[in-house]
């Protein structure tokens, strides 16, 4: 009968060390379960045969998360006011923008990933979208994903075009003009749309306060909102197969034996054949 050894003191002490810094991990998975909800969200078993296009949708979610934090730290020193400062005669709103760039320490950088990065979100949305249409993604019992990525593309879309009004220089005013009443040809409803988006019958300081509110509150707030029920579904129904592969990209639906109730969806298995994340 083999011997067991007791601990050295160092490894007793090693010991109570793991357990005092685990602790806090401890107590909060014991309470909430999110630690092994973001193992299950990180490591999660996915098609052997994926490559790197499927990565496109984590790319739009980082940079969304880049406009997010850059956005927030303008919004601390940005003022959405388009009265004009007496002793500069320019719009109060214009000189905030010049402030941030000329004279922030990092500024210029920070407003610069804003600006560019709202284009690169577009663009890697688009990609995503392209992606998903290509590898048939769309199809079921992913349909539902599709329509909430499509009004995330339009959200963002939105969001682009509330925050080109913000500078309040020459550019955004006139651009912020050709908007509106574009918007304002729609039928029944674009006369409305016109008249909400400008606050009034013409574009000013109204305008400006609207398009600020939606563009930091409202919007990112659905943007948030759709990106998180996108992420449980992709989750929950798990990633495509490419094309070519030897396993269908979409699933088909499963004989189930056990009872279920007469107009209750039946549950599909998740499990998806290959390799682990």
């Amino acid at each position: 009968m083999a011997v067991r050894r007791k601990p050295t003191k160092a490894e007793l002490r090693r010991q109570k060390m793991e357990e005092l810094v685990m602790y806090p991990v401890d107590w909060l998975e014991e309470r909430s379960g999110l630690i092994g909800g973001v193992r299950y969200f990180l490591f999660r078993n996915v098609p052997a045969d994926i490559n790197w296009m499927q990565t496109l949708g984590s790319a739009a979610l980082t940079a969304f998360l880049v406009q997010a934090i850059t956005g927030v730290i303008l919004a601390m020193y940005y003022t959405p006011s388009a009265a004009t400062d007496p002793a500069t005669g320019k719009p109060v709103a214009w000189e905030s923008i010049v402030n941030i760039t000329d004279h922030l320490f990092m500024g210029w950088l920070v407003r610069g990933m804003h600006r560019w990065g709202a284009s690169v979100f577009i663009i890697l949305m688009f990609l995503h979208m392209g992606r998903v249409f290509l590898f048939g993604a769309y199809k079921y019992p992913r349909e539902l994903n599709w329509i909430i990525g499509v009004l995330i593309l339009v959200m963002g879309m939105m969001e682009g075009f509330t925050g080109y009004l913000l500078p309040w220089d020459q550019t955004a005013y006139w651009a912020t003009v050709v908007g509106i009443n574009l918007n304002g040809t729609a039928p029944f409803l674009g006369p409305w749309l016109a008249q909400f988006l400008r606050g009034g019958q013409e574009i000013g300081g109204e305008t400006l306060t609207r398009f600020y509110s939606l563009h930091m509150l409202v919007i990112p707030g659905a943007i948030i909102a759709l990106i998180t029920l996108h992420l449980y579904l992709v989750i929950r129904l798990g990633v495509t197969s490419p094309p070519w592969s030897k396993d269908a990209a979409g699933r088909e639906p499963v004989e189930d034996e056990s009872p279920a109730r007469a107009g209750l969806t039946r549950p599909v298995p998740h499990a998806e054949p290959g390799g682990r994340q």
